[in-house]
């Protein structure tokens, strides 16, 4: 029997005594904690990971919780937040909820209530199905194989032919899933952004190309070109085909 993935807990908190203090009760309550000091390392390290939930300080040095959860949004990332602060005004609550807080906490407070609301969070947003990577993709998705290699979502990780296993951000790994679904179609840019973004993301596409190339290099890093498979649709988009087709395979445009 597989053993029990433990839900990790991304602990924002500039105050390190009290973070290391949550983390080892986190620990010992059988989680996996991950403790940033600032706004900006947490927002990079949920770029390219998951995380079940998020205790945030509203008042970090540099960006605040707030901005954090709106730099978030705009990146269409998603992740259950406890905000957890000194500030005890009304108005500060009700501000935190509004911006997509699950609950609010104020310091100083108990370290059972707070593993009783980090639990009754992670019962909620199991049900309604949170854990989505990206607009198209969600952490329980199966992996699949691109080119020979695996992707793996659960670990955000490409597992290649030569042994050796790459992580890959949530929008890297995206875009893969959306060729892998849609072989041998001509997808335009925009197809792909609003799938893999969200239809109302402000995505430019020369970014989804910058992506594209990253990608290219990584796996031409292991031995795999991809320009036959990832085909480049001049003014249009790209093409994925698993297998080189004869010149008179049809290719489909996607609508």
């Amino acid at each position: 029997m597989a053993a029990k993935v433990k839900p990790l807990i991304l602990v924002v908190e500039d105050d390190s005594e009290l973070s290391e203090l949550i983390e080892k009760q986190l620990q010992v309550s059988g989680m996996d904690a991950q403790k940033f000091y600032n706004a900006d390392d947490a927002l990079k390290f949920l770029q390219r990971s998951f995380s079940n939930l998020m205790l945030l300080d509203l008042n970090l040095p540099g960006k605040d919780g707030l901005s954090l959860l709106e730099d978030l949004k705009k990146k269409s990332i998603s992740i259950p937040t406890i905000f957890i602060s000194g500030e005890n005004r009304e108005e500060i609550k009700v501000a935190s909820l509004e911006a997509g807080g699950d609950d609010f906490m104020t310091k100083p407070f108990g370290l059972n209530e707070l593993l009783s609301r980090i639990s009754a969070v992670l019962r909620r947003t199991s049900r309604s199905g949170d854990g989505q990577l990206t607009a198209n993709t969600s952490l329980t998705d199966g992996t699949f194989d691109f080119m020979g290699t695996q992707v793996d979502p659960s670990r955000l990780e490409i597992r290649f032919p030569d042994g050796c296993a790459e992580k890959i951000g949530r929008k890297e790994f995206g875009i893969l899933s959306y060729f892998a679904q849609n072989p041998h179609l001509i997808l335009s840019r925009k197809s792909i952004i609003h799938s893999v973004w969200g239809e109302h993301a402000n995505v430019k596409s020369r970014s989804l190309d910058q992506y594209i190339v990253k990608l290219r290099k990584l796996f031409s890093a292991h031995g795999i070109e991809t320009e036959d498979a990832v085909r480049t649709s001049h003014g249009i988009g790209y093409t994925y085909v698993p297998q080189i087709q004869s010149q008179q395979s049809q290719i489909v445009q996607a609508s």
